[in-house]
């Protein structure tokens, strides 16, 4: 609360509100009620894509980081080479290569055109989820090595020594130090994933910032949807950051 009540965020803060109260009073407003269910659906279409690519990618990010820190050549090969591609290449790119290549590959497949995934398979959003899981998963998968990595050698091989099992080892000591270390980077790493969901409103998924492009076009209404999505994506972003520093306080707690 004190870093919050320093004079310079308090004149920022103030200067914030005054230029929103100029949007909202001068902006014009009239099609908001039009558009409101539009938007409401928007928004958690962009909210769930957002925790199940995390979720997803942050599955397939623990085994990369694992392979690479300390699993065998013909792990880490493969888990590097992931990796510094997905990290090498742009998201949109991947988004279009999954849609526009796997998905105009699909049809002319007759078993799975009788199969019961084709309803999914030709809709966008399941391209959409692969590519931004995979993507998380290539950076959050070198991040995870460099935690994995940082665990002391000691501890490994004193539970080693009593005896304890691999997977125990894993569970009880690796992870949860590995996870301590990086919940900062992952708080930031979440809120750039949820930047790069607009990304997939090139592929026809409508989140939130497709919505808002559909206003635009509808009503030749430029700055209030722009103002309204920024709005919606600070709020969102800020309820990551202040969700991920409660889990780092409480990892950091001490017991009394």
């Amino acid at each position: 609360m004190r870093n919050l009540l320093q004079p310079h965020r308090i004149i920022m803060l103030l200067i914030a509100l005054g230029l929103v109260g100029l949007i909202v009073i001068n902006g014009n407003w009239g099609w908001l009620p039009k558009y409101m269910p539009m938007i409401l659906q928007g928004i958690w279409r962009t909210i769930w894509l957002l925790v199940l690519s995390i979720v997803i990618g942050f599955s397939l990010a623990v085994p990369l980081g694992l392979a690479q820190a300390s699993g065998p050549w013909y792990l880490a090969l493969p888990a590097r080479v992931f990796c510094t591609v997905i990290r090498g290449t742009p998201l949109l790119l991947q988004i279009w290569l999954l849609y526009y290549g796997l998905g105009s590959l699909f049809p002319s497949i007759p078993w799975i055109r009788e199969s019961e995934l084709w309803p999914l398979l030709r809709q966008a959003w399941p391209y959409a989820l692969v590519a931004l899981s995979l993507s998380y998963a290539g950076y959050e998968g070198e991040v995870m090595r460099g935690a994995f990595a940082s665990v002391p050698r000691g501890q490994l091989e004193a539970a080693r020594a009593m005896g304890m099992p691999g997977r125990k080892i894993f569970s009880r000591i690796s992870l949860p130090q590995a996870l301590q270390s990086v919940l900062p980077t992952l708080g930031g790493e979440a809120v750039l994933q949820l930047k790069a969901t607009p990304l997939v409103a090139t592929i026809t998924v409508v989140e939130i910032y497709a919505v808002t492009s559909r206003v635009r076009q509808d009503t030749l209404i430029v700055y209030e949807p722009l103002f309204l999505v920024a709005a919606i994506y600070l709020v969102l972003a800020g309820l990551i950051v202040l969700g991920f520093r409660q889990l780092e306080g409480r990892g950091t707690r001490k017991p009394a």
